[in-house]
């Protein structure tokens, strides 16, 4: 059998917005086959038993067949290796957790040079495993050693960098659930730092945290004292305590309360430090030295008799509640202490590092609360048990029953009331009481903690119990259903094309909708604007502008300009658009790099741009090119057609259908819906006009008062719009620096 050369791979490359292959992020790879591109799969000798003993759930991938078992069908019959490899990375990030359907492999026109994709969440995921992929293959190919340690090797590689780099669970289960109310998400960093929605209508999460959490609410939650004299003051029911500074002061605070006492940091979370049911003065001066390097400080408490619990309070509502319980494990007179802990306890496959795993591991050699709880029973971790004797090893911080119906009404009176005396929109509420479902002072009860930015796995995954939606209270939190129809959108505008005039086509968009009332942001080829300033005077039309603009708290609407070229090496910077414009199919002759060679091919580059339109929305179709209006069945909203020509062979078509067109009649623009057709107000004799506005195209006019119908702009206010447009970039500029140098005198000393 031959030995074949690596598959080359040319160019990789993420697309992080909608493109040619699909609506979602993807990483596209260019490959060069070499000689294994007159080596199908089925002339490979045994290669397909090879790959299917390193890789069996390939068995599961429907691939074209569209069944199970589609795929290795292929296989067997004889596909390429480009399609191969789409398929081995697939299955690696499913066997990392991070499962996805989606993939394809196109010929392109240079013989053995194929376009591989695959969806992707995260770039760097997506590289490792088309890495990881491709040195699986070239071992099954060439019959190298490949065992299943190597692909356990491999897929733990994947699932590392997945670990390394995508959302925590917190954070991802309110991005999934804004995804599914179709509010987009915008990664602002490398951690969980995101923006959910655009512009003037966005709200920022950090996991748990908002735009509305307090800074001084979380300072305050950080404090336990001041937490603790707050809610005190609101009559919420407290342990008494008191901070202390050393060993000796805190028995004598214990002594003072009176046994048994709690121990704990002042402003530590997540039960780190904390030492419960105190009875002697070795006990109470172990825990300080336990408690001390955990926190600022070290408080001691009157300890609560009573079961743990955590309920989750979002926007003045409990949304959620988990119950903790007392770990331990019974001995058998055989197994040390460690031993039991690893059989009974981390055996259990919800236990994980992890943040994926609703319970930790246990670690007895790190954990110093643990090795004191063991010294309080007279115990080590190389201690026997004899058999039946039952040893604690965790008495809070496992929270991971959820109790969440049984909450009594009382009780989330509380617990909200805890965390608005705080300031936090969203909190974690600890509490300690014997039954849930009583009223807190009826039995001795008492909220011991309240968190900000508190964890949401415990809600999501329980060990126990119904997982709770609080990815999506967090999202309808932020989003209220109720206040708007389209929450976190703002009117995006996308102009597709190749045409030299779509950059005025752009300008005179964006001042007709700011002409309206809103703050307007543009990118477009001659540079990126706010309202009427140019803040950058570089070609903007392209991905990393776009997002520039979306991210601007004082945006309202967004104009952006997408060329081809965009499109193929980004995708767009937005989700979807309320209003979509196509001008053209020009350009090709630039794009041969991208295998590109004519205008025909164009209709799928640019198509990317209807097919994002939202249902509420139009795209705005040249039907002077009949390519072009024939891409009005991919819109999920309206089509709006447009042409200086009123006999333009889709226009009849489309207004018989009772369809929207803007076009020319006697020398004025005409609106048409269906049959019935007006002049546009405010605007006269388009020859009188154009002579006032050279620069101009006829057909940038169409599109844009097109766009502005679509948008409810009022037609008067259009056609005055278009007569005031300054089509001269640098007249425009000098005027609007006339304008403020009027309205504020002071500008003209700077």
């Amino acid at each position: 059998m031959p030995r074949f050369d690596d598959i080359r791979l040319l160019r990789i490359r993420y697309l992080r917005g909608p493109n040619i292959w699909t609506y979602r992020p993807v990483l596209e790879t260019w490959l060069d086959l070499g000689a294994l591109e007159d080596f199908p799969s089925d002339r490979i000798e045994g290669f397909p038993g090879r790959l299917t003993a390193l890789l069996p759930a390939l068995i599961e991938h429907h691939c074209g067949v569209g069944e199970r078992g589609g795929f290795l069908q292929r296989l067997t019959e004889g596909t390429w290796a480009g399609h191969v490899l789409e398929h081995v990375v697939i299955e690696l990030l499913n066997l990392a957790g991070m499962p996805t359907g989606f993939g394809q492999t196109r010929s392109t026109s240079k013989h053995g040079v194929y376009r591989m994709v695959f969806r992707a969440r995260e770039e760097q995921v997506a590289r490792t495993a088309l890495h990881e992929g491709h040195r699986l293959l070239m071992a099954a190919i060439n019959a190298d050693p490949f065992d299943a340690a190597e692909v356990q090797k491999a897929v733990a590689a994947v699932k590392a960098k997945v670990d390394e780099c995508y959302l925590g669970p917190s954070t991802a289960a309110i991005v999934a659930a804004a995804t599914d109310r179709g509010i987009p998400a915008m990664r602002l960093n490398d951690g969980n730092l995101v923006q959910l929605g655009h512009g003037a209508r966005q709200q920022r999460i950090w996991t748990a945290e908002t735009d509305h959490t307090s800074a001084i609410g979380e300072s305050i939650a950080s404090d336990k004292q001041l937490t603790k004299s707050l809610l005190a003051g609101c009559g919420v029911p407290v342990p008494e305590g008191q901070e202390v500074n050393s060993a000796e002061e805190a028995w004598e605070a214990a002594e003072d309360i009176g046994l048994p006492v709690a121990v704990k940091p002042v402003d530590a979370n997540h039960g780190r430090g904390v030492s419960l049911d105190l009875n002697t003065r070795e006990e109470v001066l172990a825990a300080f030295a336990v408690a001390e390097p955990e926190g600022s400080g070290v408080m001691v408490e009157r300890f609560i008799r009573g079961q743990e619990h955590r309920l989750l309070v979002v926007g003045g509502q409990v949304v959620a509640a988990a119950r903790g319980e007392i770990l331990t494990v019974t001995g058998d007179g055989r197994a040390t202490v460690a031993e039991l802990i690893d059989s009974q306890l981390n055996s259990d496959p919800r236990r994980g590092a992890e943040e994926e795993f609703p319970l930790d591991v246990i670690v007895l050699a790190t954990d110093a609360k643990l090795q004191l709880e063991l010294q309080r029973q007279k115990l080590t971790g190389e201690s026997v048990p004899e058999a039946g004797r039952e040893v604690i090893i965790q008495r809070n911080g496992n929270l991971g029953v959820d109790c969440t119906d049984l909450v009594h009404p009382e009780v989330a009176y509380a617990a909200t009331l805890a965390a608005r005396a705080v300031g936090l929109d969203i909190a974690g509420i600890d509490l300690v009481c014997q039954d849930i479902g009583r009223p807190l002072q009826a039995q001795g009860g008492a909220i011991v903690e309240v968190n900000a930015g508190p964890g949401l796995l415990m809600h999501l995954k329980p060990a126990v119990g119904s997982p709770r939606p609080v990815g999506r209270a967090i999202c309808d939190h932020l989003f209220p259903e109720a206040d708007e129809e389209r929450p976190g959108r703002i009117p995006v505008v996308g102009v597709a094309g190749g045409s030299p005039d779509n950059a005025v086509l752009a300008r005179l968009v964006a001042w007709l909708v700011g002409l309206s009332g809103r703050h307007v942001g543009l990118a477009c080829r001659d540079g990126l604007f706010l309202d009427r300033r140019r803040v950058d005077t570089r070609d903007s039309a392209d991905w990393a502008a776009g997002r520039r603009l979306l991210v601007n708290r004082q945006v309202e609407a967004v104009v952006i300009e997408n060329g081809a070229a965009t499109i193929l090496a980004h995708g767009l910077p937005y989700d979807r658009c309320e209003i979509g414009i196509v001008t053209d199919l020009d350009g090709a002759e630039g794009l041969a790099h991208e295998d590109i060679a004519e205008s025909d091919q164009m209709v799928k580059v640019l198509r990317t741009q209807v097919d994002v339109v939202l249902p509420h929305g139009t795209a705005v179709l040249h039907a002077a090119d009949p390519r072009v209006a024939g891409m009005a069945p991919l819109c999920d909203g309206d089509v709006i057609l447009y042409a200086a020509d009123p006999h333009a062979g889709p226009l009849a078509a489309h207004m018989a259908a009772g369809g929207k067109v803007v076009t020319v009649r006697q020398d004025r623009i005409v609106l048409a819906h269906g049959t019935s057709e007006s002049f546009l107000p405010g605007l006269g004799r388009l020859a009188v006009w154009g002579a006032h506005h050279a620069g101009v195209g006829l057909e940038s006019v169409l599109a844009a008062v097109a766009a502005a119908w679509a948008m409810a702009i009022p037609l008067n206010l259009i056609g005055a719009g278009i007569e005031a447009f300054e089509a001269d970039l640098q007249q425009a500029t000098a005027s609007l620096q006339l304008d403020q140098a009027i309205a504020t005198p002071s500008l003209q000393l700077a």
